[in-house]
Order: C-alpha cells, then sequence, then structure tokens
C-alpha cells in the first residue's frame, strides 16, 4: 500500500477524526480507524463515507486498517456493516484483513448472510381483492397438502394390512397409553358435568308437566348419541391432538423427521400411523365410558333434585337406551378419532422451523380438529337418520 506524504488527500471521515479515508493507487480506498468506538457516543453515519467512494469513480477496491485503535464495542460493528453494505451495493471489494482478528470473526459472521427481504415487518396494507386472492389461494393450498397428506395416510394403511409398514409396536403401546388411560380423569370431570347439565336442562321443562322422569331418557339418549362421543373428542383434540401436532413440530425444528427420511424411513409409517391406530382404538372405550359417567351425572341429578328413585331411575334409562344408540356414537367416536389424529399430525408436519411456529401448529390442529368433529358428526347424524339409526 502506498502511503500518502502529506495530509492533502486525507479527509475526515462523517466529521469524526476518528475515520480517515487514504486514496490508494487510483482504484483503491484505505479506511483508518482510530481512537475509541463506544456505543455512549453514539453510532456513526456512513453519509460521508458513501459521498467518498462516490467521489471516486475509477474506484475498486476498499480496504480497512485499524493500527491506531484504542478500543470498540458494537458501534464499531455497526458502522462497518453499513459501510459493507455500501460496499457491496457499489460492487467494491472489500478487505479488511488489517482489522483486529475479534473485529473480522464478527464481520464475517454480520455478513455471511444477506437481510431476508421478508425479515422486516411489511407496512402498509395490501387491497381487499388482493387479500381474498390471497386467502384464497391459501385455503386451495391447504385443501391440496390436506388430500396429499391424507393420501399419504391411506398408503402407509395398505401397508399395514399387508405387514410392510415399519413402527415400533412399543410406541404403539405407549401412545395407547396416552391416549386411554391418562385421559380418564378429564374425560370423567366433563362427561359427568355435561350430564349434569343436560339433566337440569330437561328438567327445566319437563318439571312444569311433572315429567320429571323422562329426564332419564334425554340424558341417556343425549350422552349416547352425541354427546359423549363429541365431549370426548372435543378433550382428546384439545389434549392429544395438540400434544401430537406439538411433538412433530418440535421434531421438524430439530430435523428428525428429516434425518428419518435420510434413514430410509417413512415418517409417515414411523410417527403418523401409531399416533393413527391409536386414537381410533381407544376413542370408542372412551366414549362408552364418558356415555356411562354422563348418565351417572344426570342421575345425581334425578335422585338429588328430582326426587327420583334410583331403581326407577335407572329402568328408565334402560328402557329408553337401546343398544344401537351406543353403537352410533361409537361408529362417531371412531371416525373422530381418525380426524383428530390427522389434523394433529398433518399440523404438526406443516410445522416451520422456530419455536413459534409449534405453538401455531398445536393451536391449528386443535382448531382444524374441532372443525372436522362437527362437520362429520352433522354429515353422520343426516346418515342416520336417512338408514333409520
Amino acid at each position: 500500500m502506498t502511503q500518502p506524504h502529506d495530509g492533502s488527500n486525507t479527509t475526515s471521515g462523517d466529521k469524526d477524526p476518528r475515520v480517515i479515508f487514504l486514496p490508494r493507487d487510483g482504484d483503491g480506498l484505505v479506511v483508518r480507524l482510530t481512537g475509541h468506538w463506544n456505543l455512549a457516543e453514539g453510532l456513526l453515519s456512513t453519509d460521508s463515507a458513501r459521498r467518498e467512494i462516490e467521489g471516486h469513480p475509477t474506484l475498486k477496491t476498499v480496504s480497512f486498517e485499524a493500527w491506531d485503535l484504542a478500543g470498540w464495542d458494537s458501534s464499531l460493528l455497526s458502522y462497518l456493516v453499513q459501510l459493507h453494505q455500501v460496499c457491496v451495493q457499489k460492487n467494491l471489494d472489500v478487505e479488511w484483513d488489517r482489522l483486529p482478528e475479534g473485529l473480522r470473526k464478527l464481520l464475517v459472521l454480520a455478513t455471511a448472510v444477506p437481510e431476508s427481504k421478508e425479515a422486516r415487518r411489511r407496512e402498509g396494507r395490501s387491497s381487499l381483492l388482493r387479500r381474498i386472492r390471497e386467502g384464497l389461494s391459501g385455503i386451495g393450498l391447504s385443501a391440496l397438502e390436506m388430500v396429499e397428506f391424507i393420501g399419504e395416510v391411506w398408503l402407509s394403511l395398505v401397508r399395514l394390512v399387508r405387514g410392510k409398514a415399519r413402527f415400533r409396536p412399543s410406541d404403539l403401546g405407549y401412545l395407547i397409553q396416552e391416549c386411554g388411560a391418562n385421559a380418564l380423569p378429564i374425560v370423567s370431570l366433563i362427561s359427568v358435568l355435561v350430564g349434569v347439565i343436560l339433566a337440569y336442562v330437561g328438567a327445566i321443562q319437563l318439571r312444569l308437566f311433572g315429567a320429571q322422569i323422562y329426564v332419564a331418557d334425554l340424558v341417556g339418549l343425549g350422552m349416547a348419541r352425541e354427546m359423549g362421543a363429541m365431549m370426548t373428542a372435543i378433550i382428546m383434540a384439545g389434549r392429544t391432538g395438540a400434544a401430537f401436532a406439538a411433538q412433530l413440530g418440535t421434531m421438524q425444528v430439530n430435523e428428525e423427521i428429516d434425518a428419518l427420511k435420510t434413514l430410509g424411513i417413512s415418517p409417515m409409517e414411523f410417527l403418523v400411523l401409531p399416533r393413527m391406530i391409536a386414537l381410533v382404538i381407544m376413542l370408542p372405550p372412551l366414549c362408552l365410558y364418558a356415555d356411562l359417567m354422563g348418565i351417572l351425572g344426570g342421575a345425581l341429578v334425578g335422585i338429588g333434585t328430582l326426587d327420583l328413585s334410583p331403581l326407577l331411575y335407572f329402568n328408565e334409562t334402560q328402557s329408553a337406551v337401546e343398544l344401537q344408540d351406543f353403537l352410533a356414537g361409537l361408529v362417531k367416536a371412531a371416525v373422530f378419532g381418525a380426524l383428530i389424529a390427522v389434523s394433529g399430525c398433518l399440523r404438526g408436519m406443516q410445522c416451520g422451523r422456530s419455536a413459534s411456529a409449534v405453538g401455531e401448529a398445536a393451536t391449528s390442529a386443535v382448531v382444524t380438529a374441532i372443525v372436522f368433529i362437527i362437520v362429520s358428526d352433522a354429515i353422520l347424524t343426516v346418515i342416520y337418520d336417512i338408514i333409520g339409526l
């Protein structure tokens, strides 16, 4: 490097004596950094540096040196990063081999990956038509991904029937325990309270006609055909569906699912299939248990509040509720179990690569599962009416 013989070519950067610009060989510029740099003195603007660079039309290289640098902190790093961006915009080569080693390492890290345009929050609002178009496009894309996911699940089920699906039986046993026995306390509490609510709702009107005994019919049929399966499914959607989404989402963040694919193991068979089997197996027994607990809750109201004898209440329940009523609820429970598993696993597999994405996946799994539960319940109810079930 050719050093100037006098100070005639020396220019203070940003009117700050800590930055000196030294032209070199016609197509180069040396930025000499001196003195102390700390945040207490504020951040230095690069306006003068930009003017200095633009004042040399033949400039090709900008190099930095810091022989007289007394001390520095992140304020110097910020200044150099901004100056580097100016040089990149002007297509100039940057050399900082003569900077302190620690500062060079930080600069390498700071400039290794360019800033994403999507990292900054978008300002302004798009037009209504554009938002509608983007919303419809998102719905269509989500529907397509869901159909693709269901197709992959179906292929995994076919491989299971043919005995070629690969997953660990111990995982299935653990999931059955998580979806079954561990869910009994919350299912018991909710089912008893639902039975109590149904009994009180019916008693308000039936008491006017002296027909309190028919509270047993209302609670029994309501729990067996509808409320038992639906409330159990909603509980499992919030409890287990969200857990499935969070588990698979966390595995997605940690790149464990990518590792399974690298090893030649299908995530659909190893992760999704046992979760789906566990929920489909355990939802009907939980539904039947919820039916019985709901009838018990109705009996507490009928016996304790409506002055019905226990024998009379349970005889009326037995005469009103038939086996096909319980069967209708069990079929719904099995369908709900499959939908909850698909919703939770789908959102988990779609999860992004951040912690916030895991939370969003869990929330989306619960919402999706509940929507599927309500829609499928309405469809099955219409089908039951058509076939006379």
